[in-house]
């Protein structure tokens, strides 16, 4: 059931002030010092301060604090290619997210630029403007070129999120799923439904928790992934197989894992009835899943069903991840997001899944119970510990890889996470009821 109409989305859109995000200053300007202070004259110390030390932008702008939501639009997630000016919205929101979940600023630069060379050459431009950029709904294969190519050109951190937080997310469910279900992750058989930006860096993060890659049987528009063919993109060539599979149901015949990141419809329950005991799927297609989460429990109760909705069990959702990943990074000051950090990120989202609920969680969902098995292996989406156990195994990743800035004593940093959280809110409520509206 739809938890709005079409016209409330719009409303919530349109309502004064129009979008959902608003610049507002953080420092007075009351008086002829004020203004002097924050521009002419006064705002010449702190460039020249910069100029002499760069390092020093941290402490004098909000760069330290400033992620740029870079998109082009050509793959918004649900409704495809719809150029950046219709993406606006989704960049928006994302900039919610980070702000509501993480206390981190955004800007969303959403960019008239259909070549990896205009959006790479673009974000360089912008990238003094930052502390970090998080890529967003840029379709593949040129997300991949995007990203390393950035990567390896400026020294903050550049995630694609559509990748690495799917990726970071389902892994950290795959990681509870193997223990409940008895299976050991090396030997998983595997099925991948999709080939595009979210679907290859599953795979490949899988690969890096212990999947053999031999075992990922992985279908695109055109059918199974196999070394017969020669339409291949380097980034999906690096799954191809052996032997092929005539049909997804061939290959789902005693697979452990199923990985949607497609359309809806996709599988059948006689295909789930084919799989191996305690099954473990994760049906991402957006809106609708490739299986509904009824129609696959239906099928074999003994499965581990997720899906990218809020309204059942197991949500694979992106929040659990960038907002807190970003934050851990920023505040050391780190130069790039290594794979140590996203493997830190999804054992520490794994390992919240196992303690005790909070009464406050429970209560946003309904719920009056949640426990660490087959409906639940991920931790809710709103569940505000996230902060507390990801950012520190993020920041703590950073420093022992040496991509870190300077090093921070994680003794106290989960409460003053928490706190810092905390104050944002208050701001957020404060100037949200001066409008009359609620938080």
């Amino acid at each position: 059931m739809a938890l709005f109409t079409k016209e409330e989305a719009l409303h919530y859109h349109a309502a004064w002030r129009a979008g959902k995000l608003e610049v507002v200053p953080i420092k007075p300007c009351r008086n002829q010092k004020d203004l002097s202070l924050a521009y002419s004259p006064g705002v010449a110390e702190a460039c020249l301060a910069i100029k002499d030390n760069p390092a020093l932008a941290r402490t004098y702008t909000n760069r330290g604090n400033l992620v740029g939501v870079v998109s082009n639009g050509t793959a918004v997630l649900g409704l495809g290619n719809i150029g950046p000016l219709a993406g606006k919205p989704v960049m928006e929101g994302k900039g919610v997210l980070f702000k509501i979940f993480a206390d981190i600023d955004v800007y969303d630069i959403n960019l008239n630029a259909k070549t990896p060379e205009q959006v790479i050459e673009t974000v360089k431009c912008l990238a003094p403007t930052f502390g970090a950029i998080n890529l967003e709904d840029i379709k593949a294969p040129e997300c991949f070129e995007i990203e390393a190519r950035l990567i390896e050109a400026l020294d903050i951190p550049v995630f694609h999120d559509d990748q690495h937080g799917t990726a970071i997310i389902s892994g950290a469910g795959i990681l509870n799923a193997v223990e409940i279900s008895g299976k050991r992750i090396e030997d998983l058989k595997v099925v991948v439904s999709g080939a595009g930006a979210a679907a290859i860096a599953c795979s490949k993060f899988y690969v890096s928790l212990g999947v053999d890659p031999a075992n990922i049987a992985m279908f695109d528009s055109k059918g199974h992934i196999n070394t017969a063919r020669t339409d291949l993109h380097p980034s999906k060539a690096q799954f191809a197989q052996k032997k092929p599979f005539a049909s997804l149901g061939e290959a789902l015949r005693g697979a452990d894992v199923f990985l949607g990141l497609s359309t809806k419809g996709l599988v059948t329950q006689d295909m789930v009835k084919s799989m191996a005991p305690h099954p473990i799927i994760f049906a991402m297609a957006n809106p609708d899943p490739e299986i509904t989460y009824d129609d696959a429990k239906a099928a074999r109760p003994d499965v581990i069903m997720g899906t990218g909705r809020s309204d059942f069990p197991n949500q694979v959702n992106n929040v659990s991840g960038f907002p807190f990943i970003f934050r851990g990074t920023l505040d050391v000051g780190a130069t790039a997001i290594n794979d140590t950090m996203k493997l830190a990120a999804a054992k520490a989202l794994a390992a919240l899944a196992r303690e005790p609920v909070p009464t406050e969680v429970l209560d946003m969902y309904g719920e009056k119970a949640l426990s660490f098995g087959m409906d639940y292996v991920i931790p809710k989406a709103l569940d505000f510990r996230m902060l507390e156990w990801e950012a520190p195994a993020v920041a703590k990743a950073a420093m022992e890889t040496g991509v870190a800035s300077w090093d921070i004593d994680l003794t106290g940093y989960a409460t003053d996470l928490r706190q810092r959280l905390d104050a944002s809110h208050k701001r957020i409520e404060t100037y949200l009821t001066s409008y009359g509206l609620d938080f």
